[in-house]
């Protein structure tokens, strides 16, 4: 016969910790125990993997970490699944608790091969959390023998910083990185209903393994359980790891909370003190042996059972010792052996509907409970649903209120469409004004840029909007506009195209050149050369001419003496005396001066001023004619390159807009 189970024990380990819950659940179920699971916490991937794949690739990098610590089992088991190498080995790891231990061991870290630093588990209370961790971190490597190393923190998403920040003000360079994410799970209706059994008042007890936990338990509560539900389970007996997680369901609500301890071990030990075992049975004064029942017997026996909700109490009485059997007695004997075996069976019958009664009168007492607890849930649904209705009418009442509000602003919205189509009539009575005005504004701007920036090509398309637009406009003052603006179309169609940019670069040119010409005074002056013609023979000479010789000679030299003379002067011929005057130190102001003209020049030139241009023009010719060489290639080059400026700027001026817009003010004057 197997052994009656204590109480039932709700584990609410997160779903992906399934090894763990599975030892924990054997040991429990060894001693005693039924076991529910009910995970509080769900434990899924990350979003976004990147960051974690890029940490665990710098395993293998040049610069590793001195350092890898583990929060949990869930975070080794995430992080190895994405790891494309063996471990290194001479990387340690760090982990809070034996669970995380073994989750390396699986993975093959394991002591002597790999480090492996965990709190200790020989003292008689040990704990594991980030404290002990740290403590056992500083007992390796020293208190400050993690200073300017990196140290990676391998975790879930949020947890607590208390580690990363003792490891930052001990000098580690602390990078945080999230393998995997917790989420709020949502238990299935089989699991609300034993949940909902449990609460009626059958003995069990809950594990937390986190505040999380704790949290999302207190959460789930109040979503699918009543008041009365929740408050006896905010009385029930609590078993919790951690302080922490005992101060988070006090915090809560709960009020039976027992701190077991790391470890499934310590876990079980609690919970088997929260249910004592019963005392067990003495076999030699309370086993009863009894002889096999008869067909009939068992056949009551079994219609019995067929009926029974728990086991039958064993009540039967002790038989009554054998006599002695001789064979001078056996005739005296039969008959009295078979109204004892009568008996016997008369009361076996007694006994068994004593205990049959007995169970249906339990079973009874037991469905008229239930059937109050039925009636009393019916009670408070009742009263949950009259609360909703009320709720509803009180809903119902208010979209009442929306709908009258509605209407009334529905029927401003019809009174305000109504008065838009009204003012849409009054425009559409002055389409012809609204049209005009619109063209007025294109012909304005248009005759602007004209003038500012003598775009010709922006001007046409201007006016052939505006042409557009009075096309769908029938009226005798709009045809009178139309062909004002077709007179315009033709002028600018007609006006010569001006090569501005051109025109600019032969000024830029002759500005450019300015620096090099030679003023009046500077032209150069060739070397005095002697010239003289080598004499003639005297004597022939005389014999032709008649002439003494004397004479001959004399005319050769005194010839001879003028070339000389006349070689070593030069007269040249200067019609103005101001160039003569200027000093060297004022040549640079004429040529500066000269400049400024022809700059001038060129912006009027693409402002298309026209005078402006020609008197700039002309005072700068002016000045290279007075001041500067006339004979001097150069200067002859840049009066000319001034003088082709000053022929091409005739094309220079644009037409106007004046005769479209005169027709524009005209209709709006009413002419």
């Amino acid at each position: 016969m197997a052994s009656e189970r204590r109480a039932t024990v709700i584990v609410t380990r997160p779903g992906g910790q399934l090894s763990a819950s599975s030892a924990l659940i054997a040991q429990l179920s060894d001693a005693g125990f039924d076991t529910l699971e009910f995970p509080l916490i769900d434990i899924a991937p990350v979003a976004d993997e990147a960051p974690l794949r890029a940490a665990l690739d710098e395993l293998y990098g040049p610069q590793r970490y001195a350092l890898v610590v583990f929060v949990s089992p869930n975070a080794v088991d995430h992080a190895f699944s994405r790891l494309h190498g063996p471990w290194p080995a001479d990387v340690p790891v760090a982990v809070v608790g034996p669970g995380s231990v073994a989750a390396l061991a699986r993975q093959g870290l394991s002591a002597p091969g790999h480090r492996v630093i965990s709190p200790s588990a020989e003292h008689a209370d040990p704990r594991f959390d980030s404290e002990a961790l740290y403590t056992a971190i500083e007992a390796e490597f020293g208190e400050n023998g993690l200073e300017g190393k990196r140290v990676l923190i391998v975790r879930g998403d949020g947890g607590r910083e208390w580690l990363a920040e003792r490891l930052t003000e001990a000098g580690a360079q602390v990078e945080k990185v999230a393998a995997y994410r917790r989420v709020l799970p949502e238990p299935s209706m089989q699991k609300w209903e034993r949940i909902h059994t449990l609460l009626t008042g059958e003995p069990h007890a809950w594990l937390l393994t986190s505040s999380e936990g704790v949290r999302n338990l207190d959460e789930l509560a109040r979503e699918h359980l009543t008041d009365d539900e929740i408050a006896r389970l905010k009385r029930a007996p609590l078993v919790c790891p951690h302080p922490r997680i005992a101060e988070a369901a006090r915090q809560t609500g709960f009020d039976r909370m027992t701190v077991s301890g790391a470890g499934d071990e310590r876990i079980v030990q609690s919970i088997d003190a929260l249910f004592p075992r019963a005392s067990e049975p003495n076999p030699d004064s309370s086993t009863i042996h009894q002889p096999a029942p008869s067909p009939a017997q068992s056949r009551m026996t079994d219609s019995n059972d067929s009926k029974k909700d728990s086991p039958q109490p064993n009540v039967t009485p002790p038989l009554p010792p054998n006599t002695p059997f001789t064979p001078f007695e056996q005739q005296k004997r039969r008959g009295g052996a078979g109204i004892a075996l009568l008996w016997l069976v008369v009361v076996i019958l007694a006994v068994a509907a004593g205990a049959g009664a007995f169970v249906l009168n339990r079973k009874f007492e037991r469905n008229n409970a239930q059937i109050a607890q039925q009636v009393q849930q019916n009670e408070a649904q009742d009263a949950e649903l009259r609360a909703k209705a009320d709720q509803s009418a009180s809903a119902t009442a208010a979209l009442n209120t929306q709908l009258i509000q509605l209407q009334g602003k529905l029927a401003d919205a019809e009174a305000h469409s109504q008065a838009l189509q009204q003012q849409y009539q009054d425009l559409a009575s002055n389409r012809d004004d609204w049209t005009v005005a619109e063209v007025e504004q294109i012909l304005s701007s248009a005759s602007q840029q004209l003038q500012l920036t003598g775009n010709v090509q922006l001007a046409l398309f201007a006016l052939q909007s505006a042409d557009e637009r009075l096309a769908a406009t029938n009226g005798p003052q709009v045809v009178v506009i139309r062909k004002a603006i077709a007179q315009d179309m033709d002028k600018l169609k007609s006006t010569p195209s001006t090569d501005l940019t051109g025109l600019a670069i032969k000024l830029d040119t002759a500005i450019d050149q300015i620096d090099q010409l030679p003023l009046a005074g500077e032209a150069p002056i060739a070397h005095a050369r002697a010239q003289a013609a080598e004499p003639a023979d005297s004597a022939s000479i005389a014999a032709a001419t008649g002439m003494p010789r004397w004479k001959v000679l004399w005319q050769q030299i005194t010839a001879g003496i003028g070339q000389q003379l006349s070689s070593l002067v030069s007269v040249r011929r200067i019609d103005n005396a101001d160039a003569m005057l200027t000093s060297p130190d004022q040549g640079y102001f004429v040529r500066e001066n000269v400049k400024l003209r022809l700059l001038s020049a060129r912006l009027s030139l693409l402002s298309r001023s026209e005078p402006t241009l020609k008197s700039d023009l002309h005072a700068a010719d002016a000045a290279l004619a007075r001041y500067f060489d006339p004979s001097s290639k150069k200067v002859q080059a840049a009066r000319d390159l001034v003088k082709q400026v000053d022929d091409a700027s005739l094309a220079v001026a644009l037409p106007n807009l004046n005769a479209s817009l005169a027709a524009v003010h005209q209709f709006k004057r009413g002419g």
